[in-house]
C-alpha cells in the first residue's frame, strides 16, 4: 500500500482512513511558530534558485476555528472524550478566541482522528517544539489517556545545527511525545540499540560495562543499549546530501529509529503532515506500507520526485494519488478554491504537473490568470 492524499488532512482522515487500520502514526505538524516557510528549488546546471511558499505557520481566530470548537464541544461523531471537551472549554476561558486556541483546536480535531485510525496496538509520535508543547501534551493526554492509552516517553531530540544567541541559552532541541493506544504495543528494542561507547555515562572493560554514575558493572548486550529518551541525532546541515530545499525537513535517521522501534515489515505507517516525505521515504526503504497526507501540492510533487530518485520510476508510478485533479473540471474547481491556505495551489499544481514534478517555481512570477489561459489553450 502506497497512498498519497492531497488536501486537508482532517477531511482525508475522516473520508478515507478506516478505523483501526494504522500501526504507527508520526506527525510533524506546524509548531505555531508565527513564521512563513519557503521551499527552495535549484535550477539544474546553474546556481540560480527560486523559492515558493511551502506553508504559513501563523494562526488566527477564524471560521475554521469556530467550526472546530463547535464540533469538539458537541462531540462530533462521538470522537471526543469528556476530558477533551472540558479542556477546550477551559482553554477558551484562559486564552480567549485567539490564534493559539485556534491552533490547539486544529490539533485536537486531528489527534482524535489519529486515535480512531490507530490499531489497538498502535503507537503515535507527535513532533513539536517548546513553543506549545506544554499545551499539546494536555491535548494528547485528553484524547489518549481518556480512552485507555498513555504516554510512554517525552523524547528530547537534541542537535547543534543552526544559529546561536548571545542573550539566551541556545535553543537546540525539539520534543517528541510517544503515546500508545493501549497497554499492548510494538517495541523492537533490538532494532534500535546503540553503542555503549560514545554516548556518555558508560565505561567498557574486560569485566563488562560500568555505569559511571552508579558504579554498577554488568554484562553488556552484544547489540548495544536501548537509547535514552534524549536523542543526539544531528539535524541536517545546509549542504547535507539529504537536503531537498524543504524548510522543516527532518533527518532520515530520526524517522528510522521511530519506524524500526514501533512497527514491523508490512505494517502501515501514517504521516498526516508529510511535508517533503521523510517518513514516506524511510517507510518505503524499510518495507512498510504507508499513507501520506499534505495540503500543499508542492509537497505531493516533491514526494513523488523523491520516490522516483530514491527507488525508481516504478515505485513513484505505483503510488495511489487521491485529491489531485484528473480532469479539466477538477482543475477548475481547484482554481476556484476560496480557502486562503489553497489560493496558490492551482498555480503550483499546473506548473509541477506539466513539468513531471521538475519545474522551478518562483512565487513572485507565477500568475493565476496566465496559467488558466495556458490550460484553456
Amino acid at each position: 500500500m502506497k497512498k498519497l492524499f492531497y488536501g486537508d488532512n482532517l477531511e482525508n482522515l475522516r473520508k478515507h482512513i478506516k478505523d483501526e487500520s494504522v500501526d504507527l502514526c508520526y506527525i510533524d505538524p506546524p509548531f505555531n511558530s508565527k513564521k512563513s516557510y519557503n521551499q527552495t528549488y535549484n535550477n539544474i546546471g546553474s546556481e540560480d534558485k527560486a523559492q515558493a511558499q511551502a506553508f504559513i505557520d501563523t494562526w488566527t481566530w477564524n471560521d475554521e476555528a469556530v467550526k472546530g470548537l463547535e464540533q469538539i464541544t458537541s462531540n462530533y461523531n462521538g470522537l471526543f472524550t469528556k476530558q477533551s471537551i472540558e479542556l477546550i472549554i477551559g482553554l477558551e476561558k484562559v486564552l480567549g478566541k485567539s490564534g493559539l486556541l485556534s491552533y490547539l483546536i486544529s490539533m485536537t480535531l486531528r489527534v482524535a482522528e489519529i486515535y480512531r485510525v490507530l490499531k489497538p496496538t498502535g503507537s503515535f509520535y507527535f513532533h513539536c517544539d517548546p513553543t506549545a508543547s506544554h499545551y499539546l501534551k494536555l491535548i494528547i493526554d485528553a484524547v489518549f489517556c481518556g480512552k485507555g492509552g498513555d504516554i510512554r516517553n517525552e523524547i528530547v531530540w537534541c542537535y547543534r545545527q543552526g544559529g546561536r544567541s548571545n542573550k539566551t541559552f541556545s535553543k537546540k532541541h525539539d520534543v517528541i511525545f510517544f503515546y500508545t493506544k493501549s497497554k499492548e504495543w510494538i517495541f523492537n528494542a533490538d532494532f534500535i540499540r546503540v553503542s555503549y561507547e560514545g554516548t556518555g555515562g558508560y565505561q567498557t572493560s574486560g569485566k563488562g560495562v560500568t555505569n559511571k554514575i552508579t558504579g554498577k558493572t554488568y554484562k553488556p548486550n552484544s547489540l548495544g543499549k536501548i537509547p535514552e529518551d534524549w536523542w543526539d541525532i544531528p539535524a541536517l546541515a545546509p549542504m547535507d546530501k539529504e537536503r531537498l530545499g524543504y524548510p522543516t525537513q527532518k533527518p532520515e535517521k530520526l524517522l528510522e529509529r521511530i519506524i524500526k522501534a514501533s512497527s514491523n515489515e508490512g505494517d502501515t505507517i501514517l504521516d498526516a503532515y508529510c511535508g517533503c516525505g521523510t517518513t514516506i521515504a524511510v517507510a518505503e526503504r524499510l518495507n512498510r506500507n504507508w499513507i501520506g497526507i499534505d495540503i500543499t501540492f508542492q509537497s505531493i510533487s516533491l514526494i513523488l520526485e523523491r520516490l522516483e530518485d530514491s527507488f525508481g520510476k516504478k515505485v513513484s508510478e505505483s503510488v495511489e494519488l487521491t485529491g489531485v485533479p484528473k480532469d479539466f473540471a477538477a482543475a477548475v474547481a481547484l482554481a476556484h478554491k476560496k480557502d486562503d491556505r489553497l489560493r496558490k495551489e492551482f498555480e503550483k499544481w499546473s506548473v509541477l504537473t506539466y513539468s513531471n514534478n521538475r519545474a522551478i517555481i518562483n512565487e513572485k512570477r507565477v500568475q493565476t490568470k496566465e496559467l488558466t489561459a495556458l490550460l484553456i489553450c
